[in-house]
């Protein structure tokens, strides 16, 4: 069997870093914890990551890829506006369900913990990938007068808002059914809070 390259040895450190980070917070897990899980010598990870900030931020610009990378798909499809919130909406859902870690680390690490991210990180910097894919979405949508012109930021902290926060009470336990059950309401909510009158 083939020794894992280096970019293989890479993934498998930032998928477990993103698990304990995700389940127990950035400054709760160590560099020496991440190695032990991956059976790696501290050392040897510090040559993969230099800090454990620098793995915090690669762990973002690598969801914010993810993210993105999804939307994109989903912006060049030939649907209406309206079918592709239902696609965003979708693939959000089933990312949290599937790679909850992702979504997870999203929220707890990379928005409560904004002080570990400067330096580089600084706006929107480490998810333009996503964001970028976001803007396009609400752009062609308000050219096709489906979507209502607006700030952007309003515009995304409506669409985040609902996914998050939906996302954050299926963590926790507090929904009574499963999260893709609220799909198509949670998709028809943004839509109709967006769309043009």
């Amino acid at each position: 069997m083939a020794r894992p390259t280096k970019e293989e040895r890479k993934l498998s450190i930032m998928t477990k870093a993103l698990e304990l980070f995700s389940k127990e917070g950035f400054y709760q897990t160590t560099m020496p914890t991440i190695a032990e899980k991956i059976g790696m010598s501290v050392g040897n990870l510090y040559n993969y990551f230099t800090s454990k900030e620098v793995l915090a931020k690669d762990l973002i610009l690598y969801i914010a890829n993810i993210l993105g990378e999804e939307i994109r798909k989903i912006n060049e499809s030939p649907i209406s506006t309206q079918e592709k919130i239902e696609a965003i909406v979708h693939m959000y859902f089933r990312i949290a369900k599937e790679r909850p870690e992702t979504i997870e680390y999203f929220l707890r690490v990379y928005l409560s913990n904004r002080e570990v991210f400067q330096g580089c990180c600084e706006g929107m910097i480490c998810v333009s990938a996503f964001v970028t894919e976001l803007m396009i979405f609400f752009e062609e949508g308000v050219r096709s007068g489906e979507l209502k012109d607006q700030d952007f930021f309003s515009a995304f902290g409506l669409f985040m808002g609902y996914l998050g926060g939906m996302v954050f009470l299926n963590g926790e336990h507090i929904l009574p059914k499963s999260l893709e059950t609220y799909e198509h309401t949670i998709a028809e909510n943004i839509y109709n809070a967006l769309k043009s009158r």
